[in-house]
């Protein structure tokens, strides 16, 4: 067995359990190995009632005073038990679990675990783990790794499969240089993999993890400066020089370019007339104006005879973007048929669409990762644009640009990442950063609030909704779990509706509709239909509805302030005045600190630098950037100093020994090989 043998290798994995794995992304034993705990359970002594922590998972010790009491609350039974210490109360709720009346037995003394958090100002653990004292005592201080699931695939089949895998397989030597290493202070790497699954101690764990973060940007900006040596050698053989029809679409637009725009704007036309081939990332906030930068760049790209492609992660993104581009070269006379392409097109559809691309009638090809089958081929493709790249994988705009001889590339993004990462991270692209908002735009008014807020928040969506203007809503959740008791969209939008006045229409949307569904949805909302549309963040990305003026988070707290942030950008489109209120249902300090972030600022770089010096490399499971670099276990904000001493170290490496052709870096070289060819492709940037 080694770590490309098949998942069903492993003892005990069947087919359905391979079934299972795949559906979390694991095929095979390497897979498994480098699928890493979402958290740990960190086994700590018990503390007093006096010292308990909001929002962390404690352990107290308390005796059961009276038989637990078990009550109806909807579709759930919940039962509840008060413990007493020194006359402050803790209380403990259960769900669905009534058989806890005849287990917990009155004068006897528990161990529970859980997490706590003040409600109505009362102090309450929910779902609480329930141990003996002496079972408790032999967990103390060990770390128990918890996986992220899906249903049918329990923590303890993950656990189990993940350790014979460590015990059985013959694991990778050490790849790492030794001077790296040593510079780096750097474990090694078996014992680095082994510790990140069943850490020892507290240390072993921080030790893994450093080694695993670097060992993942590494690669990574190893990988990408491969890419930058060979698209800084390939010749321009699409030249394109903006003539008459582009500045007719210049002229044409309602609004002058602000400096910034034209700044980059003078770039792109630099790069795209220069001898090389243009390879460019515009950078900038949310609503900054980047889409029509692109839509410059398409039309003289169709006014010199070559095809432009638009890439977009999301069918409903994909529309609009077409539309705008239709009206665009409309308003100002260009002539060029712009064909859309997506996946829930019939096959009739396709096919005409597959046709004009293939001949050249299509000018402007617009799409979702339909644009990168193997059945569209382009005429002459000149130009590939690709929106939100974080969305896509690295190996996916390759494909795409693939489909021509040697494209342009450009790529837009509104992620708000501080510059001095942005470098590092994409490593293969020259940067232009749009840092100025369009003249005349409102600033979105913020606000913080805790839950006891929630109905003044209702009747001011009202107020709004009454004088014209449309509302979204994000709750973090799809559907109920009573666990974890934040709003979930699906019974919110019951609730709303029971709240609001009967004359508002409120629908929901979510990440598991059908495409077509979501469409449906997005179609109406943006046409008015819809006042209020509760949502998860499938709405972040890039959806444009002017009349939206209100955009309200509950359980903002589950958010990371770069996704926080591009959900605020859904609003203050048009010309009226635009809200952002982010309800938390946390009373932490920390929390508090973060919103308020948000709070005083609508800049996302700003925002992004705040939120970098906040988070320590000590905050090992925070709340992921949801927009930025999606890695398996490193993360750009929390991993800075450690992404930045890869990129030194990775530069150094190339001065040295650019083909890795040295005795010792063969490992290395071996390595980067199998990255390039898979950890690349399932990147997503």
């Amino acid at each position: 067995m080694n770590t490309a043998s098949p998942i069903t290798a492993l003892k005990g994995v069947g087919e359905k359990t391979a079934a299972l794995f795949h559906r979390v992304g694991v095929d095979t034993v390497g897979e498994l190995l480098s699928y890493y705990p979402r958290t740990y359970d960190l086994y700590e002594k018990p503390v007093t009632f006096a010292n308990l922590e909001m929002e962390r998972i404690q352990a107290v010790t308390g005796r059961i005073g009276r038989m637990p009491d078990t009550k109806k609350a909807g579709r759930l039974a919940v039962t509840t038990v008060t413990l007493e210490e020194f006359g402050a109360y803790l209380h403990l709720n259960w769900f669905n679990m009534p058989f806890l009346r005849n287990t917990l037995r009155p004068g006897n003394t528990y161990i529970f675990r859980g997490k706590v958090q003040k409600k109505k100002g009362r102090m309450v653990m929910e779902q609480p783990e329930i141990y003996e004292t002496d079972a408790y005592e032999r967990l103390l201080d060990t770390m128990q790794p918890v996986y992220g699931l899906t249903a049918g695939l329990s923590n303890k089949t993950v656990t189990k499969a993940v350790r014979q895998a460590l015990d059985e397989l013959n694991l990778d030597p050490e790849y790492l240089p030794d001077r790296i290493r040593r510079d780096q202070e750097l474990a090694e790497y078996n014992f680095a993999l082994r510790s990140i699954h069943f850490p020892v101690r507290k240390e072993d764990l921080l030790l893994a993890r450093k080694r695993l973060v670097f060992d993942e940007f590494f690669l990574f900006i190893l990988a990408l400066r491969r890419l930058r040596e060979q698209t800084e050698m390939e010749k321009n053989e699409c030249v394109i020089r903006p003539d008459a029809q582009t500045e007719r679409l210049l002229a044409s637009l309602p609004y002058a370019l602000t400096g910034a725009q034209q700044r980059v704007w003078e770039e792109i036309q630099s790069d795209m007339a220069g001898e090389t081939v243009m390879n460019r990332l515009i950078q900038g906030d949310v609503g900054s104006g980047k889409t029509v930068i692109a839509v410059l760049a398409l039309a003289a790209a169709a006014e010199c005879g070559y095809q432009g492609a638009l890439m977009a992660p999301t069918e409903v993104l994909a529309r609009q973007h077409a539309q705008s581009v239709e009206e665009m070269f409309q308003n100002c006379g260009v002539k060029a048929e712009i064909v859309l392409l997506t996946g829930s097109m019939t096959a009739k559809e396709k096919r005409e669409a597959y046709g004009k691309i293939e001949s050249g009638e299509a000018a402007i090809v617009v799409g979702t990762h339909a644009l990168i089958q193997e059945k569209v081929r382009f005429f002459r493709l000149g130009l590939v644009v690709t929106d939100e790249q974080h969305r896509f994988g690295v190996r996916q705009r390759e494909t795409l640009a693939d489909k021509g001889l040697h494209p342009h590339v450009l790529v837009m993004s509104a992620t708000p990442i501080p510059r001095t990462l942005a470098i590092i991270i994409y490593g293969d692209l020259d940067i232009s950063v749009i840092d100025e908002m369009p003249k005349g735009r409102l600033p979105i008014k913020n606000c913080v609030v805790d839950e006891s807020w929630r109905p003044n928040a209702y009747r001011f969506l009202e107020k709004e909704v009454a004088a014209g203007r449309q509302v979204y809503i994000i709750c973090p959740m799809v559907e109920e779990n009573p666990e974890l008791e934040i709003e979930n969209v699906v019974d919110y939008t019951k609730k709303l509706r029971g709240s609001l006045n009967p004359s508002i229409v409120i629908e929901y949307l979510h990440g598991k509709m059908k495409a077509a569904q979501k469409n449906e949805i997005m179609e109406r909302f943006a046409a008015g239909e819809i006042q209020v549309l509760v949502s998860t963040t499938v709405i972040e990305v890039g959806v444009n509805v002017p009349n939206a003026t209100v955009m309200m988070v509950e359980n903002a707290e589950r958010f990371g302030l770069a996704q926080l942030h591009q959900l605020r950008g859904r609003v203050g489109r048009g010309k009226h005045q635009s809200y952002c209120i982010f309800i938390s249902g946390s009373d932490s300090k920390d929390t508090k600190k973060r919103l308020e972030i948000l709070n005083k600022s609508n800049d996302g770089f700003y925002i992004a630098s705040e939120d970098l010096k906040l988070r320590g490399p000590g905050d090992l499971f925070g709340i992921r950037q949801s927009g930025s670099l999606e890695f398996k276990i490193g993360d750009i904000f929390t991993d800075a100093k450690v992404l930045q001493a890869a990129s030194e170290e990775a530069a150094k490496l190339q001065k040295l020994d650019p083909g890795l052709a040295l005795p010792e870096h063969h490992g290395l070289q071996k390595k980067l090989l199998e990255y390039q060819n898979e950890g690349m492709g399932r990147m997503s940037l």
